[in-house]
């Protein structure tokens, strides 16, 4: 499970790694515009960073239903920003992008990540990927994004998750992308209620038998608020209780909002199960 990702290696068998979200959109769910601006984009993410994020993740365009954002305006909102952090920093990059088009951009201006929340929903997605060094985050998701999502309705929702996981994972490979350069993602809230959400937390180690580094993006979301009784901006608790038990269950990436507290919570577990020596002792030691 060790996997170098642009220029930083990972050992996800004893590390966790933390993706800081930065969203380059006027209507994210969380931060509701704050990093939109380009300067506040590449000085957020910068800041996660300095914070001890390993990985920042760019998204230009929401995956649920909202106003049209052409090719070009996507371009416009990642590119810039991908560029500039790729230049004054060695952090992971990725783009949070359902466009095999962006993709191809935004890898050659410094990403080595693409997170794709569809699931390969455009079909020249995995082949642009395979010509090129990045990894590939797969996602479940059930409806097409942007698109106004069905009611979810699973049998078995992890069975289901896994079962298109599986698929998407041979699509991937079929088109020339290793597996050694694939992440799953079981698509917290997703076309997913919260019973279904709280139901892939618990089994999420089902997930991780899948063999690839699991990727846990369950910050803020509505499972956490309504599990609460929290609105959006006051589920931090929940989130990273969320978060700690993602861990536990074998998520080896966390894609968080809050990365100073996420990075205790991360420091603190690694301590726990005997992964990382405390940077300072004196408590007791004579």
């Amino acid at each position: 499970m060790q996997r170098t990702i642009g220029g930083r290696t990972f050992d996800f068998d004893r590390e966790v790694a933390v993706m800081a979200v930065i969203n380059r959109t006027p209507d994210s769910f969380f931060d509701k515009g704050a990093t939109f601006a380009l300067d506040r984009a590449v000085e957020a993410s910068l800041q996660a960073v300095k914070d001890g994020a390993d990985w920042v993740d760019i998204g230009g365009v929401p995956f649920g239903r909202g106003p049209v954002v052409t090719l070009e305006e996507e371009l416009e909102r990642v590119v810039p920003v991908v560029s500039a952090i790729a230049g004054m920093s060695d952090v992971v990059i990725s783009v949070d992008t359902f466009s095999a088009a962006v993709a191809a951009a935004v890898i050659e201006a410094g990403a080595s990540v693409i997170n794709d929340t569809s699931g390969l929903y455009d079909p020249n997605m995995a082949a642009t990927i395979a010509a090129t060094d990045a990894t590939l985050v797969l996602t479940h998701s059930m409806s097409p994004p942007r698109a106004e999502p069905p009611r979810p309705e699973y049998v078995d929702v992890v069975d289901d998750v896994i079962d298109f996981l599986r698929a998407r994972i041979q699509w991937a490979k079929e088109a020339g992308i290793p597996d050694e350069r694939i992440i799953v993602d079981p698509g917290h809230d997703l076309n997913k209620n919260t019973f279904h959400s709280l139901e892939l937390t618990r089994r999420l180690h089902e997930v991780v038998a899948l063999g690839y580094p699991t990727l846990a993006a369950v910050s803020n979301k509505d499972f956490v608020g309504e599990m609460t009784d929290r609105r959006q901006g006051e589920r931090l608790e929940g989130s990273l209780a969320a978060a700690v038990f993602c861990i536990l269950e074998g998520a080896r990436i966390l894609r968080m909002h809050d990365v100073p507290a996420t990075v205790a919570a991360v420091r603190m577990v690694e301590g726990i199960l005997g992964w990382r020596e405390p940077p300072w002792t004196l408590h007791n030691m004579g």
